[in-house]
């Protein structure tokens, strides 16, 4: 009875069981993973997907962008880089450093020795030679606030001064959207970090590797299935997404101590005709038919000049469906026509708006910058788009702005430096006054070597850009390659006037590894030893490989 009683009394309470079994079912499989990881690792299995990777230039400590660092992000083929830069690990004195985030708006598409960041930093330079600026563009194609969350984690620890944020085109399209062609797990934030944490182990990059097809990057005509009209409760999360995204931005940087500055996000709403339209879900063959034959009937007025007329024939058709994208964008255009360019632009943004191929970002997306912009502390708001529309003579943005459908001209991008200057000037040191006045447009162009073989060739890019899908699809795509046509022209400038500019830039800025790329890319046709010593001073970071444009290389 006595030894009953002690084997009863020695057993574990069932509650103890359970906790242990608990403990031993999630502690064991997370040892078993901690394990496996760090075997791949030891094995030197896999990569870093770290922003940045130790380096040097010119012989000097520097942090340089990974090109593993987008891995989690897109399918094995399809990863996008960005413009090559690095970060000096000594920050020197009366250095002020400022990171520019965003998608390839941000970058500077289709040429970044001409996006905003550009230009903001020659005229920082110019204003205050006493300062010092580094200027580093971490603007990418195709990647979206997911991303941009992580970088500015990574870019927290490399002794900032100033954020700039511009973002927000590829919510829908980009990695984790609604939209995206890029990833397949659900937009639950929780699950996409979960996702963005797994795929950057080294066990996540071998099941990836073996679960995954690889894949070659096809530019905006891959996502042609992937339309999301306005409607869908997609948008919702996909909203909801970005603001958690840009909030958690904001708050990293806050952490530092640092001045942020959200830009809303300029798009051409004139001159780009919606990429994709839907009807409304609930739409009868009947109302179909009659939304048609209105439409046409508008379609055949608008060609025989009878703005007015064509514009009643389109709002008829409104009253069946107005949900239908290229519709708004017809409405907007007869406005126009008829000098009303506050009701044209109220419909060219609704064009926008119901665009379901969602390369653009909408109205939601820009009241979330504006909002919290001017809730959050410490933080400053840029208003792109109210500052190109300022300088339309019409009030809406259009191809003198915006390349095709957010990509900014360079005059644009002076425009939004010039914006970005005057909120980042009072937070600059007190004993630094301006010694010079803000650079004009063709001031800050000289010294970044903006020649008229490069703009021609910036024309040649967009002309090649719009003859792909899904710009073909475009309502107002003929208009829109008869522009380019005219830039596409030879520059009229001599090749020795164009070395000229070149020349005059490098001597006053000879660090400037994008001039030396672009001088090397002119000099080319002319003289190939000339083109190689110039690629060789690009050089991003030192044992970087140089290649010519016929794919050469230089060292």
């Amino acid at each position: 009875m006595n030894a009953a009683r002690e084997a009863v009394q020695a057993r574990p309470p069932k509650r103890r069981r359970w906790i242990v079994a608990i403990l031993a079912a999630v502690f064991l499989p997370l040892l078993v993973l901690a394990l496996l990881e760090g075997a791949l690792r030891l094995a030197g299995s896999g990569f870093s997907t770290r922003l940045l990777v130790p380096c040097t230039v010119k012989g000097n400590p520097a942090s340089c962008y990974n090109l593993f660092f987008a891995t989690p992000y897109f399918p094995a083929g399809m990863v996008q880089t960005p413009r090559l830069y690095s970060i000096p690990t000594v920050k020197a004195p009366n250095t002020i450093r400022i990171f520019v985030l965003g998608e390839s708006a941000a970058m500077g598409d289709p040429d970044s020795a001409y996006g905003f960041g550009r230009y903001l930093e020659v005229m920082l330079r110019q204003r205050y030679p006493a300062l010092t600026f580094e200027v580093v563009n971490t603007g990418s194609v195709a990647i979206n606030s997911h991303v941009v969350l992580r970088i500015a984690e990574e870019l927290a620890e490399q002794k900032p001064d100033i954020f700039i944020i511009y973002s927000g085109n590829n919510e829908v399209v980009g990695p984790y959207g609604p939209g995206t062609m890029l990833t397949t797990t659900g937009m639950s934030m929780p699950v996409v970090r979960a996702s963005i944490f797994f795929r950057s182990t080294r066990i996540g990059q071998v099941v990836t590797r073996l679960g995954t097809k690889k894949r070659e990057w096809q530019g905006m005509a891959m996502f042609l299935d992937q339309q999301v009209p306005a409607s869908s409760p997609l948008m919702r999360q996909a909203y909801a997404n970005y603001e958690q995204n840009l909030r958690d931005t904001i708050a990293v940087a806050q952490k530092t101590g640092v001045k942020v500055i959200v830009s809303t996000v300029a798009t051409n709403l004139k001159d780009c005709a919606p990429f994709a339209s839907m009807h409304r879900t609930n739409l009868s063959p009947d109302d179909l038919k009659r939304w048609s034959a209105l439409v046409e009937q508008g379609s055949a007025l608008d060609a025989a000049n009878s703005a007015a007329a064509a514009l009643k024939a389109y709002q008829a058709a409104a009253t069946i469906d107005d949900e239908y994208a290229e519709l708004e964008f017809r409405i907007a255009r007869s406005f126009w026509k008829l000098a009303d360019y506050k009701s044209a632009a109220e419909h060219y943004v609704r064009a926008r708006d119901l665009d379901t191929l969602r390369f653009r970002a909408d109205s939601a997306i820009n009241e979330i910058n504006r909002a919290l912009a001017t809730s959050m502390r410490n933080v400053s708001l840029v208003d792109a788009e109210k500052v190109l529309s300022d300088a339309s003579s019409d009030g809406i943005i259009g191809s003198d702005q915006i390349y095709e459908h957010v990509h900014m001209t360079p005059e644009s991008n002076y425009l939004l430096a010039r914006a970005l200057l005057a909120q980042i000037e009072p937070s600059l040191p007190s004993s630094a006054a301006p010694s010079n006045g803000v650079p004009s447009e063709a001031d800050c162009e000289r010294a970044l070597a903006l020649t008229g073989f490069d703009r021609a060739r910036l024309a040649n890019e967009m002309f090649g850009r719009l003859q792909k899908a899904p710009f073909t699809n475009q309502l107002n795509h003929s208009e829109q390659l008869f522009r380019y046509a005219w830039g596409m022209q030879p520059p009229s400038e001599n090749p020795n006037d164009t070395v000229a500019q070149y020349q005059w830039a490098i001597a006053r800025n000879p660090d400037d590894g994008m001039l030396h790329l672009h001088f090397g890319q002119f000099l080319f046709r002319y003289n190939r030893n000339a083109a190689a010593e110039q690629m060789a001073l690009a050089q991003p970071w030192d044992g970087y490989p140089i290649f010519l444009p016929d794919g050469t290389q230089v060292r």
